[in-house]
């Protein structure tokens, strides 16, 4: 069954576009499309979470339509808008020293009123969407803990503007990188997403820090492709925590210096445990203020 203006089409005005062949191909696939939608269970719903926050000038957003169609076909989408927990219109810049205290109690707050009280009762699943910089992703993730039913989407950047998941490179690792000397201060060097210098964090940190690194063979922004990429991530980065503090002992801090994706930051986040853990204090890189300026600390208090 097709419209008036489409039956015109094919009926009358372009009857040669039309053979019979093109037709069942088309009502093939328009078959097969509602087949897919319709087959999805009641279990494959998912709450669509939504975050942004000012990096630099950028203003940042993710539209729902990149949402819905990222999710489909493992999940879709349990309501018919985003739970929204940015901060709507701010004006505020990641330079100024309020910016992270103001955003941070933003996040806290809305996380706090639109999604805490609704985890385990109506949402069953979170599908989360998030651009900021990356201390407040750190900050989202571990807002968001370690629960399970969550899917955390990446921005693609090559080969199509979406934020859809694809396969995993067939050879990928995590590189650990071990510290030669032995500090009381910690620094963790996270450069996936573009090499970050030991010498911009002891320029921060001072030459005697023990510096621990996690990169991969050659970092670049647009790395990151599939869910078993962020899982390996997820491994390695929770077998390092441990190891972190087996030599340094339970009383100090790690600092944290992220050149990482979107979703490895948020997983950085959800990785930490605050009763196991070494607190964390992450840096943001500045460049307005001349590089890594300390941005704000996770400890079990917080």
């Amino acid at each position: 069954l097709l419209c008036d203006a489409h039956h015109r089409l094919i009926d009358k005005e372009d009857v040669e576009g039309h053979p019979v062949e093109r037709l069942r191909e088309m009502k093939r696939a328009h078959e097969e499309r509602v087949r897919l939608q319709t087959a999805i269970s009641k279990e494959k719903r998912s709450h669509i979470l939504h975050y942004g926050a000012n990096i630099g000038k950028l203003k940042a957003f993710v539209t729902w339509e990149q949402s819905k169609d990222a999710m489909f076909p493992t999940h879709y989408p349990a309501e018919s808008q985003a739970i929204e927990i940015s901060l709507q219109n701010s004006s505020f810049q990641d330079r100024e020293t309020s910016y992270w205290d103001i955003e941070r109690q933003n996040l806290r707050r809305q996380f706090s009123a639109k999604v805490q009280p609704r985890l385990g009762n109506d949402i069953k699943h979170l599908s989360v969407f998030a651009i900021a910089p990356q201390p407040l992703l750190v900050e989202l993730g571990r807002l968001l803990s370690d629960v399970s039913g969550m899917s955390v989407y990446q921005h693609q950047k090559e080969p199509q503007d979406n934020w859809n998941w694809t396969d995993s490179p067939e050879t990928f690792d995590f590189e650990v990188i071990r510290p030669k000397t032995s500090s009381d201060t910690i620094a963790l060097n996270l450069s996936l997403s573009a090499t970050v210098d030991n010498a911009r964090i002891t320029s921060v940190l001072g030459d005697d820090a023990a510096i621990w690194k996690v990169t991969i063979d050659n970092p670049y922004n647009d790395f990151l492709k599939s869910r078993a990429q962020v899982q390996a991530f997820r491994e390695c980065f929770r077998k390092l925590l441990d190891e972190i503090k087996a030599v340094h002992g339970q009383e100090q801090v790690i600092h944290v210096f992220p050149a990482v994706p979107v979703s490895i930051a948020i997983e950085v986040g959800r990785v930490w445990m605050p009763k196991a853990d070494l607190p964390l204090t992450v840096y943001d890189q500045n460049s307005t203020l001349g590089g890594f300026v300390e941005a704000l600390s996770i400890d079990s208090s917080t």
